[in-house]
């Protein structure tokens, strides 16, 4: 089982990002998705409440949340369910987030254990009202599904720590098998779709971990229908791979509502094989690419693909 627990340029079309009027595109065929209603997704559905934890495949609507709580699969969100930023792409609420649970990390490392988990994904909001960023608390997180289920693979799905010095070789040192930090787009759409981050820092996160610890495996992703160009996505690639990170995910993003960022286009699937065959001759060890692609979706799975491939390379 698996719980998948600075340079910037204004948009060609600015107008069109959050105007509640706009016409939605309609969605191909390719992209529709049937509503959870399976027995799986229920018995997730109650586990989850029972045990009062948060998963991002709720708060962020995501589009396999039928699919994988089917197959008791999850992406656990620490540190609450309010971020501090307000990305035009995020469906997760925005404000002043409470008081950290001090007994969260040992909640979240007993609930492994009790679930027999294989594979594990850990993210979380945004909080930078906090002076590391939460940090500590991913880091005790992870000690704590360590010391509960010494076998289970951790994944985390983090921040980006912006000005928070020391946040991210702290959660290193705490030896997560997979250190995933999303891009989520292109350099040209960071100013209306992800304001409060920047570009080349991101970048440099991800180097800094393969700095921190070279074995460790990095992933990251962005999603396409944005309005970027073919070319912005081939030099992410580029650019990820100048900072040795081993897995890129690509999938198509969806508006959650009218206030959030408009869905520019929908790539057919053939692009997202393009996308797939061109980051695989760029040297990425796995790719994901395709319009219901998520940075969690298939992690268990993928884990050991990715395991496999770097073994092969050797």
């Amino acid at each position: 089982m698996v719980v998948v627990l600075d340079t910037v340029s204004r948009p060609r079309h600015p107008e069109k990002a959050h105007r509640p009027d706009a016409p939605l595109l309609k969605k191909p065929d390719w992209i529709r998705v049937r509503a959870p209603v399976s027995k799986g997704y229920a018995d997730t559905k109650a586990i989850v409440q029972a045990n009062g934890l948060h998963t991002v495949c709720e708060e962020a609507g995501c589009p396999n949340i039928g699919e994988c709580w089917d197959k008791k699969h999850a992406t656990f969100m620490i540190m609450g369910d309010t971020c501090t930023r307000a990305c035009a792409f995020c469906n997760v609420k925005t404000g002043l987030p409470g008081a950290l649970d001090p007994h969260e990390p040992e909640h979240v490392g007993q609930a492994t254990a009790k679930l027999d988990l294989s594979h594990i994904v850990i993210t979380s909001v945004d909080r930078d009202d906090l002076a590391d960023g939460g940090a500590e608390h991913f880091a005790q997180t992870i000690r704590a599904i360590r010391a509960h289920a010494p076998a289970t693979t951790i994944e985390i799905l983090t921040p980006d720590f912006l000005r928070k010095p020391g946040a991210i070789e702290h959660v290193v040192d705490a030896k997560p098998d997979v250190f995933n930090h999303n891009l989520e787009t292109v350099p040209s759409k960071y100013l209306t779709v992800r304001p409060g981050a920047r570009y080349f820092h991101s970048i440099r996160l991800l180097q800094m971990v393969k700095e921190r610890d070279p074995q460790m495996f990095t992933k990251s992703g962005i999603m396409v229908g944005l309005g970027e160009e073919r070319n912005e996505v081939l030099q992410v690639m580029d650019d990820l791979r100048a900072a040795d990170v081993d897995f890129l995910t690509i999938g198509q993003y969806l508006q959650p509502t009218r206030k959030h960022h408009a869905v520019e286009r929908f790539i057919p699937p053939d692009e997202f094989k393009s996308y797939e065959a061109i980051a695989y001759a760029k040297g990425f060890l796995m790719v994901s690419a395709s319009p219901l692609t998520r940075s969690s979706h298939h992690a268990g799975e993928d884990f050991a693909k990715l395991r496999a491939a770097r073994a092969a390379k050797r």
